[in-house]
């Protein structure tokens, strides 16, 4: 989580923000031409019963940009750091009103897509974050509701009625989609966290149809006379749920591919067998895509028991060491019987295996995947001297030798996640090589590990505490103890044909 903001990062979110607000202001002007689609009403006759309420809409919706700002400021710096996840959100925003206002012109208002965009800000924001921006669209579309798209009528002093907005949604309606947007987006924000399928999602939509039919019945049957519009009512907000979700599964695939979301069903994409690097992996180096499986497994529980999220260490961990492809043979998990660094100098030697960080990044930015993917390949070594062929070429040295050059070039991790697969990573290897997998030799093992890292700087940059690193160590024991737990001895019994 970014901590703070360079002069040229506060300098660019400041202008981004300004000019998505801009931006809103645009789609607010293009709902209202829609809602002039269809009716008598021209332009100028819109402008002239309107015009007074344009400077409110506009302050108003200001407003709760700058709010956005200011929110987001104090509570996640990392938003207004990259100007594309402010574009992100806004442009989420702005097919949710665009949705919701034709649905509401050409359908029905009750049937409008309000739950659209707080299923999508709870994909690419946390919880807490997509519920602030659910009530900001909330807000904005109360706003415009309103002032420009009014469908209110009153009477004059002959007892006529006498329309005073040219819109399309009345009075309780305002009300009802304010209370569906806060009330139901919440709901769906708490549970879409949970969900990891996409057949989950549309069962989302039969969950969210109760609470949201339950506020518009509430509201607005007093206001009809009958049980046909109170059927009307629950169907429209039947639609309004499946709807909702239908457009949220549609235009989730294309805003990870546009903006490099990694929400759970990207990220479970990426680790099936059939992603193209773990395709290859699979094929070309089995030894080191069965660590990867194991490390990826461990991470993914460490990860889950310090409040990280595991979706992201499980695939990141599928992916650390996809550099080994370059020269899987060279790696001790892919040899059969001979070591063919027994032929190789002990600086060339280095020089190839701590070459495997920096081609594993280089292959992730290739494939266009994850910069975070990349970033973990670099990191999972750190600078942490490769200590076989340091050892060997002590032995074959008169001096001292410069430790830094049978080193990895780093850097150290800069995630808590990174400093994750550094420890699953080298116990692990480390665990395969006991002859004696007890768990009292195994947690001595891990402990070791994660103490030398320590002496050696390598968390520094990650802001890992000592309790994170003991329940790390202590559920790596745990998950390693229960992979390479020992076996009974099978009976030397041949047994005869029947």
């Amino acid at each position: 989580m970014k901590t703070k903001l360079t002069k040229k990062e506060i300098g660019l979110s400041i202008f981004t923000t300004a000019t998505v607000y801009v931006g809103l202001l645009g789609v607010m002007f293009l709902m209202a031409l829609i809602n002039l689609v269809g009716t008598d009403v021209t332009f100028k006759i819109f402008f002239e019963r309107q015009y007074k309420h344009m400077i409110p809409v506009g302050v108003s919706t200001a407003l709760l940009t700058g709010i956005f700002y200011v929110y987001m400021f104090f509570e996640n710096k990392n938003v207004l750091a990259k100007s594309s996840k402010i574009i992100e959100l806004y442009l989420m925003l702005y097919i949710a009103l665009l949705l919701c206002n034709v649905i509401g012109k050409f359908v029905a208002p009750t049937a409008r897509p309000l739950l659209f965009f707080a299923l999508m800000a709870a994909m690419v924001l946390r919880r807490k974050d997509a519920i602030f921006m659910n009530v900001v669209f909330a807000l904005i579309i109360f706003i415009f509701n309103r002032f420009l798209n009014s469908a209110d009528v009153t009477m004059d002093d002959n007892g006529s009625q006498l329309v005073i907005g040219v819109g399309s949604i009345a009075m309780i309606e305002s009300f009802a989609s304010l209370l569906t947007c806060f009330c139901c987006g919440i709901i769906g924000v708490l549970v879409l966290k949970r969900i990891k399928t996409r057949i989950a999602c549309v069962m989302l939509a039969v969950a969210l149809f109760g609470p949201v039919a339950l506020i518009n019945i509430v509201v607005q049957f007093p206001s009809n006379v009958g049980w046909q519009e109170g059927l009307g009512i629950v169907m429209y907000s039947a639609f309004d749920c499946l709807f909702s979700v239908l457009a949220f599964m549609f235009a989730l695939p294309i805003f990870e591919g546009l903006f490099s979301e990694l929400t759970p069903f990207r990220l479970r994409e990426l680790t099936s067998d059939h992603a193209k690097l773990i395709s290859r992996l699979k094929a070309n180096a089995p030894g080191t895509y069965n660590h990867c499986i194991v490390v990826a497994q461990l991470a993914e529980m460490c990860a889950t028991e310090i409040g990280e999220d595991s979706e992201l260490a499980r695939a990141a961990a599928y992916y650390h060491d996809v550099g080994k492809l370059k020269n899987p043979e060279m790696f001790a998990e892919n040899q059969a019987e001979y070591d063919l660094h027994k032929e190789l100098t002990p600086e060339l030697s280095v020089d190839i295996i701590r070459s495997h960080t920096r081609d594993g990044a280089k292959l992730i930015k290739k494939n266009r995947l994850p910069e975070i993917f990349a970033d973990i390949a670099v990191q999972h070594h750190g600078t942490l001297p490769i200590k076989y062929f340091y050892a060997k070429a002590l032995k074959m040295s008169d001096g001292e030798l410069n430790i830094a050059n049978y080193s990895y070039a780093g850097p150290t991790p800069t995630t808590k996640i990174a400093a994750i697969i550094m420890i699953v990573d080298a116990a692990e290897a480390a665990t395969r090589s006991l002859p004696d997998r007890s768990p009292e030799k195994v947690e001595k093992l891990v402990s070791n590990l994660v103490e030398e890292r320590m002496n050696q700087d390598q968390f520094v940059d990650c802001n890992i505490t000592m309790r994170e690193l003991t329940i790390i160590t202590h559920t790596v024991v745990n998950g390693l103890t229960g992979v390479y737990h020992s076996r009974v001895a099978y009976p030397k019994l041949t047994l005869k044909k029947k």
